[in-house]
């Protein structure tokens, strides 16, 4: 990475413990040389798959900085080890200056694989300062034998496809997709969130706030008792919220699946916090 003027004074969350035991390092002129700066992983996180990494991170490389970048669009997140940030970057050029400011020698996007805005901010910013990045996703669902899956590319293109296939659908999206389906008055919803979504939202719907993961017993029960005929989904992937597909599939409801975006191009994807960790140790990031 391309020398840098010396930055500013982190905030003290971000501010590695210091080197107070560490013996200095004599030059050849017999003056001492400073302790060398920890390497600095940043992991843009939110997800199970990134607290995974910092946890791996933190437990096998005491001496690598690990900073947690959380959107803060949850309101009580579980903060993984190492330090955390909360908050935006203000778009590729907000996290390109943070990246120098604050001397990162990697990142890792394990944002949700719906995450197109700060993964392509991510691309943009190694791309322009050279610092390796590595994209984390989980896989993705595959059907089983008796599925009854039809794959869209957006939110809108299930809004418009719902319709056809049921009149009372287990919505499964987010909070923050819901004005895609607004405008269906038709439709009954169960809306599942984490937290409370917001205006525009369907007009005939009922919230329920929960957090995964999920059981195959607690799905099955959704869907009789509320008598679900269509579940939306996005192909989100993971272990937490797969028994609703389960669920789908033994009461013979279609599902609604929305498509992953594509990884930005040119991006190297890892599918397990584990390959991540490697990743890392192959590019001297990690010990």
């Amino acid at each position: 990475m391309p020398a840098e003027a010396t930055p500013p004074a982190r905030p003290a969350l971000e501010d590695p413990p210091e080197a107070t035991t560490a013996p200095a390092t004599r030059t050849g002129t017999g003056t001492a040389a400073p302790p060398p700066t920890p390497r600095h992983v940043l992991i843009l996180g939110g997800t199970t798959e990134a607290r995974r990494l910092a946890e791996i991170l933190v437990a096998h490389a005491p001496d690598l900085r690990v900073t947690n970048s959380l959107a803060g669009r949850v309101t009580r997140p579980t903060l993984p080890p190492g330090a955390s940030r909360i908050g935006g970057f203000g778009g590729p050029e907000g996290l390109t200056a943070w990246l120098r400011e604050h001397d990162v020698d990697a990142v890792v996007d394990a944002t949700h694989p719906f995450a197109e805005r700060i993964s392509f901010n991510a691309a943009r910013a190694a791309a322009t300062t050279g610092i390796p990045l590595l994209a984390l996703r989980r896989p993705t669902w595959d059907p089983a034998a008796g599925d009854d899956w039809h794959h869209v590319p957006t939110l809108a293109a299930a809004a418009g496809a719902l319709a056809a296939l049921g009149r009372r659908a287990f919505l499964t999206t987010g909070r923050t997709g819901l004005a895609a389906f607004a405008h269906l008055d038709a439709t009954w919803f169960l809306v599942r969130s984490v937290d409370a979504p917001v205006a525009p939202m369907p007009r005939h719907s009922e919230i329920l706030l929960a957090r995964g993961p999920f059981t195959l017993p607690e799905e099955r029960a959704l869907i009789r008792e509320h008598r679900i005929d269509v579940l939306v989904t996005k192909a989100s992937g993971g272990s937490a919220t797969a028994p609703k597909l389960a669920a789908a599939r033994e009461a013979g409801i279609p599902v609604l699946v929305v498509d992953r975006p594509p990884v930005p191009e040119g991006v190297p994807v890892a599918a397990s916090p584990e390959a991540a960790a490697a990743w890392l140790r192959e590019r001297g990031q990690a010990p």
